[in-house]
């Protein structure tokens, strides 16, 4: 495996651009409140993107997880989940929402929870009260207690 760094950048049109060719929302990728590294390796080529929104100070939306295409299947979305996951405080409850990638993420140690069990905060995210259809699947990570 090659060396991986996640790097902060601020949404720019390579972003949206692979955003949007993996069929991933970008109508909020400009609000305030988001994070977003690029996943590149140690010959500085491109792998993915991936995004964090604060919700709360106790709650966290991981989004926007995207590998390009001519790394997929090689496992970087892990990695780059992963390494994402270590840039949102121990102590933050995590979710996320899926139309597509429910069993990747249960891998990871996500779960599926019934929107009555997620914090208003989360559901009152662009993501979750609006962009994403109702029909989307909300996980929450199962961290071990810290």
């Amino acid at each position: 495996m090659r060396e991986l760094t996640l790097a902060s950048i601020s949404p720019d049109e390579e972003l949206k651009a692979a955003l949007a060719s993996a069929g991933l929302p970008i109508d909020d990728v400009d609000d305030p409140g988001r994070s977003y590294f690029r996943l590149v390796d140690d010959q500085s080529q491109l792998l993915g993107y991936s995004g964090i929104e604060e919700a709360s100070d106790g709650a966290a939306l991981l989004r926007s997880i995207v590998i390009v295409p001519a790394f997929r299947s090689h496992g970087y979305g892990r990695h780059l989940t992963e390494m994402t996951l270590d840039r949102i405080p121990a102590a933050s409850e995590v979710y996320l929402a899926t139309t597509s990638a429910s069993l990747f993420f249960e891998r990871i140690g996500f779960q599926v929870v019934e929107r009555n069990h997620v914090p208003q905060a989360i559901l009152s995210t662009r993501q979750l009260s609006g962009i994403c259809p109702a029909s989307a699947t909300i996980m929450k990570l199962n961290r071990p207690p810290t």
